[in-house]
């Protein structure tokens, strides 16, 4: 291995430790009781831990987003392994009936919500300034309250998407190429 490479991915794994031990000692902020839709119909923030402490909110910008669709097929292979400890639902501004349509073509198991742009997408964006921007929030319920307690963006390159770092291995990155719905096949003759 490159001397250059192996110092710099042992730089890049102490970065990530420290921001682990950051993420693990922030409380949160208390947040709103925000409701949102599902197939079922109205369902609180409260509500999407089920028997869970804790609970993940995938914010995806819904099914014209290549990115997003990358992301959510990631995490919906390990999904069946977070789900032992943690609530995990995708979140989106479709409505739920194209929510459900779009998860079942892509094969996603998730639990489905749509925040329909409305004021959780503002006041909970990962960005900061930005509605419905791709990424992911932790929530925690304490003494009946729910907190925020880490949130971090999705973007090329990101850690919450291995592809990326493949990709890296060939020498290629996130400029080089660009996720698709769908890929063309030969047809077999």
């Amino acid at each position: 291995m490159n001397p250059k490479i192996r110092a710099k991915e042992e730089e890049l794994y102490n970065l990530v430790k420290e921001i682990e031990a950051l993420r693990m000692a922030h409380q949160g902020e208390e947040v709103p009781d925000y409701e949102f839709t599902n197939l079922h119909g109205n369902i609180k923030l409260s509500e999407m831990f089920g028997d869970k402490s804790g609970l993940f909110v995938i914010h995806n910008m819904g099914q014209g987003c290549r990115y997003c669709t990358l992301w959510a097929d990631g995490i919906n292979a390990f999904l069946q392994h977070l789900e032992t400890e943690f609530s995990v639902f995708l979140v989106s501004k479709d409505d739920p009936a194209t929510q459900r349509t779009f998860a079942n073509e892509r094969g996603w198991r998730f639990q489905l919500a749509s925040h329909d742009g409305e004021s959780y997408a503002i006041e909970q964006s990962v960005e900061e300034g930005e509605d419905n921007y791709p990424g992911i929030s932790y929530f925690v319920k304490r003494d009946e309250k729910i907190f925020k307690k880490n949130n971090a963006t999705f973007g090329p390159g990101d850690a919450f998407c291995s592809l990326w770092h493949i990709l890296s291995l060939s020498g290629r990155n996130e400029e080089d190429w660009f996720p698709q719905f769908n890929y063309w096949k030969r047809p077999e003759s």
